[in-house]
């Protein structure tokens, strides 16, 4: 078994570089696999997506693993933002505190020993990038989360 590893945008995966020159030697329909990557993945358009491609190259059968995107990925859609800010003055765009919660709960299996250190590790992610929860500074919402106060939302 062959295993091909790479990162594509969601439901955007082409016959070209990085797929193609690996795919290629191993005598499977190219076309094939990149139309099973982009059905695998268009439920995560516009995250960048990893993915595992699997090659039988005696019997050029082929299965498809799809991995989750990056937290931070998650989080720029989530906050309808092309990256995250480097000017921690102006937030770079604002999740609510539900959404964040809901990226810990798809999150879960991933990261964090709880939800609730699972929900702080995103919590975190958004600080580094500049991003507002519920329109606070992570850090306040952290403490929020450290005194209970979102207990709720991770049930």
């Amino acid at each position: 078994m062959k295993i091909i590893n790479t990162i594509v945008e969601g439901g955007k995966a082409t016959a070209g570089p990085p797929l193609a020159p690996a795919l290629a030697p191993l005598g499977v329909n190219i076309g094939q696999v990149v139309a099973k990557i982009n059905e695998s993945t268009k439920d995560f358009a516009g995250m960048k997506v990893p993915v595992k491609v699997l090659v039988d190259p005696k019997t050029k059968q082929f299965t498809i693993e799809v991995g989750s995107p990056p937290t931070a990925e998650i989080i720029k859609k989530e906050a309808g933002v092309e990256k995250g800010g480097g000017n921690r003055e102006a937030p770079a765009g604002n999740i609510s505190i539900e959404k964040a919660a809901a990226i810990a709960k798809a999150k879960r299996n991933s990261l964090g020993k709880s939800p609730k250190e699972t929900l702080k590790e995103i919590l975190g992610t958004c600080l580094s990038m500049g991003i507002t929860v519920g329109g606070k500074k992570a850090t306040d919402t952290i403490k929020e989360v450290d005194e209970g106060k979102h207990d709720s939302l991770l049930k």
